[in-house]
């Protein structure tokens, strides 16, 4: 009886391992090639606004970050530095400066999605018809998949 409870354990341990570590390089391996540094310098250049994402925001953590130089024009937002690996991001505008999830949460029913991020170093999105970026201050980059938190920039000051 103890060594099935062994064997049971150590399976289903290997299991649960199998599958965290399937979460996290499943990411890695699909994500698309970052654009073309030139490509990113340009979108940077002729923004309007700028920001710096930080790994040091209360709701980052060792598995959940950003780092870089976030970039807004009227039709392109664009990132020009790192991202911690993992599934479905979306990047967002919020009204106000978001730190972490629950503050997410509680401003996200006056947030809008601008798009899906597919690589980690480095990213340009559309800003999608009808979506004014002077409406909005912040830029926030979170997994849908879980709820969490990764990084944000906040490109200008409510008012």
């Amino acid at each position: 009886m103890k060594r099935l409870i062994v064997l049971a354990a150590t399976h289903i341990a290997a299991l649960g391992l199998g599958f965290g570590l399937g979460v996290y390089s499943l990411p890695i391996l699909t994500a698309e090639d970052a654009p073309d540094v030139a490509v990113l310098e340009q979108a940077a250049k002729t923004a309007s606004y700028s920001a710096t994402l930080s790994r040091d925001l209360r709701g980052s953590d060792s598995l959940h970050w950003g780092e870089g130089r976030i970039s807004l024009s009227p039709e392109t937002i664009s990132h020009i530095g790192e991202l911690a690996p993992g599934p479905d991001y979306k990047v967002y505008l919020t009204r106000e400066f978001v730190a972490d999830e629950a503050e997410f949460e509680a401003a996200r029913s006056e947030a809008v999605r601008i798009g899906e991020v597919r690589s980690y170093d480095g990213f340009v999105l559309d800003v999608p018809e009808g979506i004014n970026i002077e409406d909005f201050t912040t830029v926030v980059v979170w997994c849908e998949s879980f709820g969490e938190f990764i990084t944000a920039g906040q490109y200008r000051t409510a008012g």
